[in-house]
């Protein structure tokens, strides 16, 4: 890429490593950088020295390396078909699937959930009912804790099938979360859960937002790392919607 436009493909060397990332220019007044699934992609303002970027970069090198492994290591997520033999997690462990014909049901029992469905029905689409069932009678208790927290009214919790967006508060004060939390460990899906309520009282993302997360989950900052990288990994589920 010609360093004179503003977005595209460049390369970098560190730590001996040549490091490929998405350079972009923006309107806004600081340097930002992301390692995710995607690579390293590295935001500028418009006018910021080339020297500027690259002493950046090489500022932040053992980070960038750090999360550059952590994601080539991170295996990724499967679609199942819901077939015996077929491995899920559930509130952060490791699940068997096993498949049967009977009454309609979902049953975890050592290491294993136990499918049985009627002729002509999907598997996926009995399991993934269960799965929401479990998760909003998981998350729903934990919303209204960490309201309590916050002296605020207990909020009308909903299920979303969203896959990248964890969870929304709502103009209105209603928070909606993935029911693919019911994949992760409680501590981890409790960080969603304490940044949608903390939306309750500041719907933005300034410091008053961040030091009120950091009240309710002082974790905050490695749980988000964490979920960025679970996120990778959980199984793909398509049932009817």
């Amino acid at each position: 890429m010609d360093r004179g436009t503003t977005e595209g493909a460049l390369l970098i060397e560190l730590g001996g490593r040549s490091v490929e990332y998405r350079f972009a220019r923006r309107r806004r007044r600081t340097l930002g950088i992301t390692v995710d699934a995607a690579g390293l992609r590295v935001a500028a303002p418009l006018r910021a020295p080339w020297r500027e970027i690259e002493a950046f970069l090489r500022d932040k090198e053992r980070w960038i390396l750090r999360k550059l492994d952590e994601w080539a290591a991170t295996p990724r997520g499967a679609a199942l078909a819901g077939v015996s033999g077929e491995t899920l997690p559930l509130f952060g462990a490791p699940y068997v699937l096993e498949v049967g014909k009977g009454r309609r049901g979902v049953e975890a029992r050592d290491g294993r959930l136990v499918v049985t469905v009627p002729q002509r029905s999907r598997p996926l689409d009995v399991l993934i009912a269960w799965l929401k069932h479990e998760a909003l009678q998981a998350l729903r208790p934990r919303v209204g804790h960490y309201a309590a927290v916050l002296n605020v009214r207990a909020p009308r919790v909903t299920l979303s099938n969203a896959r990248t967006q964890w969870g929304v508060c709502s103009a209105d004060g209603a928070i909606r979360l993935s029911w693919r939390l019911v994949h992760l460990d409680a501590a981890l899906a409790d960080y969603v859960v304490a940044h949608e309520v903390a939306h309750l009282v500041e719907m933005n993302h300034s410091r008053r937002f961040w030091a009120l997360l950091e009240q309710l989950y002082p974790g905050w900052r490695e749980a988000r790392e964490r979920l960025e990288l679970a996120n990778a990994t959980l199984p793909l589920l398509k049932g009817k919607r």
